[in-house]
């Protein structure tokens, strides 16, 4: 399709340049033709004006303006050979010698353009009227007129007019001949310059388009040089240098690309094993602070032990420290339980997760820490639909950390004299995300009544390492794994905060909708 077009358009070109040259060639000789024909005419007129002689009468002080008859005679016949239409002579007293033809229908014109010569003594030739002719308006009617000289000074003068419908008649024909000429050279040249253009640019373009669709990578030079040394032969080298480039280029993406796997195979390992040692390192915090209240139930079950030895005791006493025991035992297994699922590898198993249950799991779990003692939790979970694609422990991870620091930024408040921490959710609906798709989010906020983060510091929080703790109260990673683990499920995390008035951590996560999940 693209050499058609190519050659359609080249013929076209050919058809508009050809028609144009020859139409303005036209135009130009038809004017040429026109203003020699006008010429030859103004020629014409005044020989015939030359060859009146009055040298013979004296019509100075003649009152009689009628010629003698064989005057007459001889300037009808001279008119009816020249073809003009009228002439008229005068003495040098304006009154009229002679006036005749076949026919003159611009008499006063005549008369009056005599008077003038008369009176001046010059040569005159003035066009009256107006016809169409060509593109604009040409003169209808020519009047040429000279004055009649006898020894120096001015007898009379004479006029004769002549109708240019003769000359535009020519004109015509020739026009025609022409136009018939300029079709003729227009088809012939247009075929003849057609041949060529093809010969020298569209067959090589031809040959080249061939050669490209053909390629091959094994190829290593590929496109032949052509035989004649133009253009297009420089045209198959730089191509040839062209596809050289590409495939070193190609070879050393391959490489770049096998490099940036394998990066982003060793980034994703290095992610995962920062997430799993900020996930064991906040367990590890959370067990520490757990420890001594698995000790206080301990102490607890060690004195009924000893209680339940002696043989003093009723068996209602009995019963009573037995059942004591046991609820203390359940307590040790509830924690020591909670903190398990929190230190449970990421087994990286994405389902829908709710997120409520989640958040209500990772408090369970840190509320027997001490950093939460002195802190109230006020769960605010509205969202009528919970459900997120995510891997659970993942998830609870980023919970945890969110109380975790919450729990520090309380208790770094010297002024602070009870802690508080909000938790809050609900649906945000038909949020447009990067993919341009409107979507329903769960929106989680921990807000809490902390130090706040300082304006120049809040940019800062989500990158790795980042930490305003004191050295050995952090590693910078909790925010940083947060953002990471919220990143790969699809969502955003972001940190609104002024110093001394607490700081808000909010989650953004693209709901799943499950009918198990929704009807449970």
């Amino acid at each position: 399709m693209y050499t058609r077009s190519l050659k359609a358009n080249i013929a076209v070109q050919l058809v508009v340049l050809f028609l144009l040259a020859m139409i303005l060639t036209e135009f130009v000789m038809i004017i040429l033709m026109q203003k020699a024909l006008i010429r030859s005419e103004i020629s014409k007129g005044y020989a015939l004006l030359s060859g009146i002689k009055l040298n013979n009468t004296n019509y100075s002080n003649s009152k009689n303006v009628i010629a003698p008859p064989v005057f007459q005679d001889d300037f009808a016949k001279m008119i009816t050979e020249t073809g003009f239409s009228c002439i008229l002579i005068m003495d040098e007293n304006q009154n009229r010698v002679y006036s005749g033809g076949k026919s003159c229908d611009i008499q006063g014109e005549l008369e009056a353009i005599t008077r003038q010569t008369i009176r001046s003594g010059i040569k005159t030739t003035r066009f009256f009227g107006s016809t169409w002719w060509g593109v604009w308006k040409q003169g209808q009617d020519m009047i040429i007129s000279a004055p009649l000289i006898r020894e120096g000074r001015v007898v009379g003068g004479s006029s004769v007019a002549l109708s240019l419908a003769g000359v535009y008649e020519v004109l015509k024909r020739s026009q025609y001949v022409l136009l018939i000429y300029i079709l003729v050279n227009t088809v012939v040249f247009t075929f003849i310059g057609f041949y060529r253009m093809t010969r020298i640019s569209v067959r090589p373009l031809q040959r080249l388009v061939k050669r490209a669709e053909e390629y091959q990578d094994d190829n290593e030079i590929f496109f032949l040089s052509e035989s004649e040394g133009n253009e297009f032969n420089k045209l198959s080298k730089a191509l040839n240098r062209m596809l050289g480039h590409i495939a070193e280029d190609k070879e050393k993406l391959q490489a770049v690309v096998a490099s940036l796997e394998k990066a982003n195979i060793d980034l994703k390992q290095a992610q995962q094993d920062i997430i799993r040692s900020e996930k064991l390192a906040s367990v590890g915090r959370l067990s520490a602070g757990i420890a001594h209240e698995i000790g206080n139930p301990i102490g607890i079950i060690n004195g009924y032990l000893e209680l339940l030895k002696g043989n003093d005791i009723s068996n209602n006493d009995r019963e009573e420290f037995l059942q004591r025991t046991e609820a203390e035992l359940k307590r040790i297994d509830t924690i020591i339980r909670q903190l398990l699922d929190l230190s449970r590898p990421s087994s990286e198993d994405v389902k829908t997760v709710s997120v409520h249950a989640s958040i209500e799991d990772t408090i369970g779990a840190s509320r027997f820490h001490p950093l939460m003692s002195d802190i109230d939790l006020d769960l605010r979970l509205f969202a009528e639909y919970d459900g997120v694609m995510a891997d659970p422990n993942q998830l609870r991870q980023v919970f945890l950390n969110l109380i975790i620091n919450a729990a520090d930024a309380i208790l770094s408040s010297k002024d602070l004299t009870k802690g508080r921490i909000s938790i809050t959710s609900d649906v945000q609906k038909n949020i447009r995300d990067d993919s341009t798709e409107d979507v329903d989010v769960l929106r989680i906020d921990y807000t809490d009544n902390g130090i706040g983060i300082p304006k120049t510091n809040l940019g800062n929080i989500f990158d790795p390492f980042f930490t305003t703790k004191a050295y050995g109260k952090g590693t910078g990673l909790g925010l940083s794994v947060c953002f990471m683990i919220v990143e790969g499920m699809g969502g955003k995390i972001e940190a609104s905060s002024q110093k001394g008035q607490g700081t808000t951590i909010t989650v953004y996560l693209p709901l799943h909708f499950d009918e198990d999940l929704e009807n449970g």
